[in-house]
């Protein structure tokens, strides 16, 4: 066995970019990473002071309340997320599912015994994720959308419709990629940011006693004021630290050090700017409270904020409907998620990505979403919900990684970890008691996604284990070809196998139909390793097995796409003919019928669950379009299996 130089690219961050570098990085993260925090502002303080809680505008809840804004920032995002998750890269990748292959670098668990509470955890807290992404969209498109109710009052009836084009749009323009639109993302969020930051400055100026809320005893105070009512508001002081989740799911594109900076020299104190103006207008002017984000602005600048507003949503947006796909090639890569079409919209960046299935789901949801909730005001409930639950799993996984790959004692990791579950647990049930308000959303949506991606899981092995049952030893095969002495053709046949070991029930197959072989066979598996990229000097490792056979296992990142046709590249170089017109690839097509359990079956499948798995196999994209084989070289083999 050796390895050989792979063709196959990726995207590689830079670990300690210095100067220009880290300027322009710095400047592109604003948009993808911080746009969905960025528009926080348009809604969380007019939520906190809506008719929910019945909550006036008093300086005692004024200052309470944006001395809880500014703590749950310091504590959940710069203390979290910026200053110790961060950390649990892997390879520079974030995420749950970075997460999972962090504590299990070997494998991942298939059972719920020691490490699958974890399995499930990540699974759900990624099924979280798309809640998420279907939410963000129309939360914040519409809190943008509700300033024309004070810009132009005469289109406050048209809120919804103009909302539903812009998402439309919005989602109709991804299968053209993002490349163009990314190039405009650090710029317009750096806009909006110094915009945000301005008007909040200008206001605080005329009221500078607001910002004596940053001491912690006003948040303290209004707690002991307002007792479990002050409970309930924290359902919506969770709003400010939306997108938060962000910062780690797409450290993968900028690497920590640009995401740092971003937060620390722009976007925190923007924020804070911000929502300390809005304090200060309603100690000035408690009617305010309708809509003190567009209040701050004078009249002439309404509608240029309307329309930065509007930018800055489409860019959150756009920032989530991205991070949705690169989840799901992830999971596909990892075998949590059937295959799909997988298109590259960019010949430069590995990441640009677009997943026609998921945006369609994806758009779907996020219209009924609009349609359905009208107003940011109702959708709340349903957007802390997913976003506190994700928070909450990751700190949870956290406490492994710090465990097992930090290798903090266990005292040192409990009592970190430990504040931050206290505190994602305060805004996850002030959360969760507004499940019948339309926060039942995204948790029915995470229980549906997290079973379907587990039933894939589990009938992907239950079906390899049935495989393998068949399997024929590699080397008993071989003596049966040379002692049979099979005719051989000219050429190269291609046997794709998800094992390596044994032989592939597709080359059983075709021996004994045909009853011939070529003279050269390949028997080639694709693995995904626990890293998102892998080294191309090792990418690549053929064993010759005699008799004109060679094993090929090309392994993959689980942030990069196979490509078959260039690991076959890389084999032809070494002098393993494989020119693409003399080689031609087998496949097998399994007819799965759903049975019950055997005997000594190590998974476990129920008959509804193996009906499922067996309507995602025949609706999953085919290994041919999968691995990017040529089709007109393909020759697929049908098998019916009972498992």
């Amino acid at each position: 066995m050796f390895p050989v130089q792979s063709h196959a690219g990726g995207h590689h961050k830079e670990q300690n970019p210095t100067g220009k570098r880290l300027a322009i990085l710095t400047l592109t993260a604003l948009g993808v990473v911080y746009g969905d925090i960025g528009t926080s502002p348009l809604y969380s303080v007019k939520e906190i002071f809506g008719h929910a809680y019945g909550l006036t505008p008093t300086r005692e809840n004024v200052f309470g309340i944006l001395s809880l804004i500014v703590w749950a920032l310091t504590l959940v995002i710069s203390v979290k997320y910026i200053s110790f998750v961060l950390r649990a890269d892997n390879r520079g990748e974030g995420g749950q599912f970075a997460l999972l292959a962090l504590i299990f670098p070997r494998g991942t668990p298939q059972s719920f015994t020691k490490g699958g509470i974890f399995v499930a955890l990540a699974l759900f807290g990624t099924a979280l994720l798309y809640g998420d992404g279907i939410i963000t969209p129309a939360m914040s498109v519409l809190g943008a959308m509700e300033g024309l109710e004070y810009a132009v009052p005469s289109l406050k009836a048209y809120i919804v419709p103009i909302t539903v084009v812009i998402l439309s749009t919005l989602f109709a323009v991804q299968r053209f990629g993002t490349d163009l639109v990314g190039k405009a993302f650090g710029p317009i969020t750096l806009v909006w940011f110094i915009t945000i930051a301005v008007l909040g400055l200008h206001e605080i100026l005329q009221q500078p006693s607001i910002l004596a809320a940053v001491n912690p005893m006003y948040a303290v105070a209004f707690v002991r004021a307002h007792g479990t009512m002050a409970f309930f508001v924290l359902g919506s002081v969770v709003l400010v630290i939306t997108g938060g989740e962000a910062l780690y799911a797409d450290m993968g594109h900028f690497g920590r050090k640009p995401i740092r900076y971003a937060w620390v020299l722009l976007v925190f104190p923007s924020l804070l700017l911000n929502y300390f103006g809005q304090g200060a207008l309603l100690l000035e002017n408690p009617s305010a409270s309708e809509n003190p984000f567009f209040l701050l602005a004078p009249d002439w600048f309404l509608i240029p904020l309307l329309i930065i507003a509007t930018l800055a949503a489409i860019v959150a947006s756009q920032a989530m409907i991205s991070g949705a796909f690169s989840t799901t090639r992830q999971g596909i890569a990892l075998g949590f998620i059937p295959r799909m079409e997988i298109r590259h919209t960019s010949v430069e960046e590995e990441g640009q990505i677009y997943i026609p299935e998921v945006n369609w789901f994806i758009a779907i949801g996020c219209l009924i979403i609009v349609v359905s909730f009208q107003n940011t005001s109702a959708l709340g409930a349903a957007y802390g919900i997913a976003v506190t639950g994700t928070m909450l799993i990751t700190s949870v996984l956290f406490y492994m990684v710090a465990r097992l790959r930090f290798r903090w004692e266990p005292w040192k990791a409990m009592l970190l970890v430990s504040v931050f579950v206290t505190v994602d647990l305060f805004f996850f049930s002030a959360n969760i008691v507004k499940l019948l308000n339309g926060g039942w959303v995204p948790m029915a949506l995470g229980v549906v996604l997290f079973m379907l991606m587990l039933t894939w899981k589990r009938g992907r092995r239950l079906l390899s284990d049935r495989l393998t049952d068949g399997t024929m030893p590699i080397g008993l095969f071989l003596d049966g070809v040379e002692k049979s002495k099979v005719h051989r053709v000219a050429g190269t046949a291609v046997f794709m196998t998800g094992s390596d070991d044994g032989v592939p029930p597709v080359l059983l197959h075709h021996l004994k139909h045909n009853k011939v072989l070529h003279e050269r066979v390949l028997l080639v598996s694709v693995k995904t390793a626990d890293v998102p990229e892998t080294n191309a000097s090792e990418r690549v490792r053929v064993t010759s097995l005699g008799h004109g056979f060679w094993r090929v296992v090309a392994s993959y990142g689980f942030m990069q796409t196979p490509n078959v046709p260039n690991v076959l590249e890389v084999v032809d170089q070494m002098g393993i003919r494989c020119k693409p017109m003399e080689t031609s690839y087998f496949l097998g097509r399994e007819r799965l019928i759903p049975v019950g359990a055997k005997p000594g079956d190590r998974i476990v499948l129920s008959r509804w669950r193996k009906i499922i798995f067996a309507i995602m196999s025949r609706n999953a994209r085919s290994a041919t379009e999968f691995f990017c084989i040529p089709p007109n070289r393909v020759v697929e083999l049908g098998t019916q299996i009972e498992f």
